[in-house]
């Protein structure tokens, strides 16, 4: 198993020795996503792979429109824009110290 495969996000299954098809990638990256969304941030071996071009149609295939981290991994991969289906909490979006970040 790779060292950027998180196994903690998969609780309720064997963890995969590998993540090549296109389904085991969307699969990973809803788990990454939903762990993330919830403060769980990605080990640094995990983001520089997740980053790289051969993740790039999972990452469009995937549509976690909800998802935060979702719409952070679409900006990485340069892909249009989507609609944030998301909650928008108020103490967030009206933080003047947003624009800092």
């Amino acid at each position: 198993m790779p060292s950027w495969i998180d196994g903690s996000i998969y609780p309720d299954t064997e963890v995969p020795d590998a993540v090549e098809t296109l389904g085991d990638r969307v699969d990973f990256l809803a788990r990454l996503c939903a762990a993330w969304d919830f403060g769980v941030l990605p080990e640094p071996e995990t983001v520089d792979e997740i980053r790289g071009d051969g993740w790039r149609e999972a990452v469009d295939a995937c549509r976690l429109l909800t998802s935060p981290s979702y719409h952070l991994l679409r900006d990485w991969h340069r892909l249009p824009v989507q609609p944030y289906l998301g909650q928008e909490l108020p103490y967030i979006r009206d933080d003047p110290n947003l624009a800092f970040i």
